[in-house]
């Protein structure tokens, strides 16, 4: 059944203030029966044309104040086509409630997605890291990209998000958003967070996650082997920025740090071990976890090396770190002097320490997890990946250890 909309933008001039200003309402019409709300905003009535329901005029405020007007027309118009969607009875008072949100049995995914990250943005520093509220920012920008691909809606109701609709995003996310498995994965996950907590306030009756089944896949991370390491500690040139990232990436080969942890590195954050040693103490900037790592030599002959670098002095950091770009860039270049072909970025000075550097020289997992800031072993084994070398190394101590007993086992 058909039911005619009228809208009716008007002053309400019973109710001026005392500059003079009357508020602004919408009234809407359907079926001769009305509702009505204010839109909060107020005006002089000589500024106002009750032919059109906009103001008069081309200043900057009358356009603004049109502008807001007119999307506020079209959200109406949204919010009917929505009730009827659902095969709803279309009525002025239903639909004002479903502008205004006071319908609560009706919530958007976009609308819900944006609250949580309103809220999360408000916990930076607090329970999150800034990179957490750019995840979801950008997991929101791709569902939005979507749903008005897919759907060709601005939003969709929270109730419409099943199975099907979450396998179609991971798809949209592969071929549409040219995103890796594990890219689309980290996404899909991110919308599984705030389904999740939908479904705990009863917003939705079922999880539609719940028959979900995609695997984050393990990725072989590249790292640099010990002969590559020498490589580019002995080479020397006279380009003074590349003798800069060279030593810093060495350090945290060394430490294993990340970019923005060694950024941020302070003096505060060198001191004193329990051994007499200094260690680096610091805290994660990802995942606010405790990292605390002894300083080995090299490590420590680099601290000294630019202690007294112009940067340096009138300052509480211990590196003068360049940008992440730079960083990288610059590493290319060093890549190709030292005639190493892996794509060397400044995160593979991380992974070098996990693997060469650390496990490979019999430090256990367990130490080398604490040094990382890993909440879990498991973490820990995405990065270290254990070189024949260590393992064969292994194995003759087990052969040598058979060998003592070959008599033993001659009898067999």
């Amino acid at each position: 059944m058909t039911h005619s909309l009228k809208l009716l933008v008007y002053l309400k001039k019973s109710k001026l203030d005392n500059l003079g200003k009357a508020p602004i309402y919408v009234r809407i019409t359907i079926d001769q029966l009305r509702a009505e709300f204010s839109i909060c905003r107020k005006i002089e009535p000589s500024r106002w044309s009750s032919d059109t329901g906009l103001a008069k005029g081309s200043s900057k405020e009358i356009q603004l104040l049109n502008r807001y007007i007119a999307s506020i027309k079209s959200k109406i118009f949204s919010c009917q086509q929505q009730l009827i969607d659902q095969g709803e009875m279309v009525t002025a008072v239903k639909l004002r409630d479903r502008y205004l949100g006071k319908d609560e049995e009706y919530r958007m995914l976009l609308q819900i997605f944006q609250d949580h990250n309103d809220q999360l943005e408000k916990l930076i520093g607090i329970d999150y890291a800034p990179n957490t509220l750019i995840r979801y920012k950008t997991t929101k920008n791709h569902i939005t990209n979507f749903i008005q691909k897919e759907y060709k809606v601005e939003d969709i109701p929270l109730k419409k998000v099943d199975i099907k609709f979450i396998n179609n995003l991971e798809y949209f996310l592969k071929t549409k958003e040219k995103c890796s498995h594990n890219t689309s994965f980290k996404y899909v996950s991110n919308l599984k967070k705030v389904i999740r907590i939908a479904y705990t306030n009863g917003w939705i009756a079922a999880d539609p996650f719940l028959h979900y089944k995609t695997k984050f896949k393990i990725v072989d991370r590249e790292f640099l082997l010990e002969h590559e390491i020498e490589s580019i500690i002995e080479k020397k040139t006279s380009i003074e920025r590349l003798n800069l990232v060279k030593d810093i990436f060495i350090f945290c080969c060394f430490t294993g740090l990340s970019y923005i942890d060694v950024k941020k590195l302070s003096k505060d954050n060198i001191v004193l071990g329990i051994d007499g040693e200094y260690w680096v103490k610091t805290k994660r900037t990802k995942t606010d976890s405790r990292s605390n790592i002894p300083i080995l030599p090299i490590a420590q002959s680099i601290l000294n090396k630019y202690a007294y670098h112009p940067d340096i002095l009138n300052s509480d950091k211990v590196l003068p770190v360049l940008s992440n770009q730079k960083m990288n860039t610059y590493l290319k270049e060093i890549a190709d002097i030292c005639g190493i072909k892996k794509n060397l970025t400044f995160h593979l000075a991380r992974h070098t320490f996990a693997t060469t550097v650390t496990l490979n020289n019999g430090v256990p997992i367990e130490s080398v997890s604490k040094m990382l800031g890993h909440k879990s072993l498991r973490a820990t084994q995405h990065y270290a990946k254990i070189l024949d070398k260590k393992v064969s190394a292994d194995m003759k101590a087990l052969r040598d250890k058979l060998t003592v007993n070959k008599n033993l086992y001659n009898t067999i």
